[in-house]
């Protein structure tokens, strides 16, 4: 969500914003209850953040679920003129479930969720190295996870902040 599209959202907004994002599963009467309102506006406002592609819902799975993977990052230097490009061929790519433009050590950061080390050759020797604009691939490739955190990505810390002011 762009600054602009969280300043477009009025106080009502960021509180269902910020009730989603502690507990997708709550009834819309439940946030009505708390929020003082009808049941009706909260699933009207919940509607209108969904079409306009503000929030979405998904389950959210542990990625064991997936059968023993390794979860595996790849940093990519890339020519800066076709970072766009890139990023959006990447984005394309099922193997991959998260392209980040990065500022720093890389352009681009992909991870992804790989059973084996062979599918990650493949993925970076047969399809990201030969894209145009790619200079240089490093892969990282977790052994052991001492955290993971699915929610990692919720947006409640402007929210959190306007209530302390």
């Amino acid at each position: 969500m762009t600054d602009s599209n969280w300043e477009r959202l009025d106080a009502l907004d960021h509180k269902i914003v910020d009730k989603l994002a502690r507990d997708a599963r709550i009834s819309n009467r439940a946030i009505a209850a708390e929020l003082g309102v009808t049941e009706g506006t909260i699933r009207t406002r919940i509607k209108r953040l969904q079409n306009e592609g503000l929030i979405q819902f998904t389950v959210v799975t542990d990625f064991r679920m997936a059968g023993s993977p390794n979860l595996c990052m790849l940093g990519i230097d890339a020519d800066p003129s076709r970072v766009a490009e890139l990023a959006e061929r990447l984005r394309q790519m099922p193997e991959l479930s998260c392209v980040i433009l990065m500022l720093g050590r890389f352009n681009l950061l992909a991870m992804g969720l790989f059973t084996n080390i062979e599918q990650l050759n493949e993925l970076v020797t047969e399809q990201i190295r030969s894209l145009p604009g790619v200079q240089k691939v490093q892969t990282a490739i977790s052994v052991h996870n001492l955290k993971y955190e699915p929610g990692v990505a919720k947006i409640t810390q402007l929210v959190e902040a306007e209530q302390e002011d």
